[in-house]
């Protein structure tokens, strides 16, 4: 079993995801970020949350920050398996918590079609861009199709950690 295949993300990664996640301890709209008190498409807590609408009851009345927090590190989880299992090249640690940051915020199959992945592992002739950096920052719109300048900064943050080890929040 290679590293790889063990690692998980970092106090540094998770430190960086609840500082540009920022904790909120009642439901939201993702889409908003207004407060809601009916579950509706992009229900969201704590760091990131999203609240599938089988789970409204359990958090409609809102989370303290340790649950949000248990939250968080669980979901991660899946986003440390797709990096895992869809990265060939060997990465160190502050490369894999940057693509699981990525991950997190594009979602799992995101990762898996994006030419992010697809130039990593040595595919560029199958990417829509001609560089990491420009398929990276390709991720800069919200889920309307506008380009987001919060987009914009955390993909440039991630890039930093992925390339220098910097968990600087813009």
């Amino acid at each position: 079993m290679s590293g790889k295949e063990v690692m998980s993300v970092s106090t540094k990664g998770i430190n960086f995801l609840k500082q540009v996640e920022a904790l909120r301890t009642e439901p939201y709209d993702d889409a908003t970020g207004e407060e809601i008190n009916n579950w509706t498409r992009g229900a969201t807590i704590g760091y990131g949350h999203l609240i599938p609408n089988n789970e409204w009851e359990k958090y409609k009345d809102g989370i303290d920050e340790d649950k949000a927090e248990k939250l968080l590190k669980t979901d991660l989880k899946p986003f440390e398996r797709v990096v895992r299992r869809n990265v060939t090249k060997e990465l160190d640690q502050s490369q894999f918590d940057a693509l699981v940051i990525l991950a997190f915020n594009i979602g799992k199959s995101g990762l898996r079609t994006s030419s992010v992945l697809k130039i990593l592992n040595g595919n560029p002739g199958q990417a829509n861009y001609n560089s990491l950096e420009a398929a990276w920052k390709a991720y800069n719109r919200n889920h309307t199709g506008k380009v987001n300048e919060g987009l914009k900064n955390r993909r440039r943050a991630e890039l930093k950690i992925y390339n220098r080890g910097n968990y600087k929040v813009w």
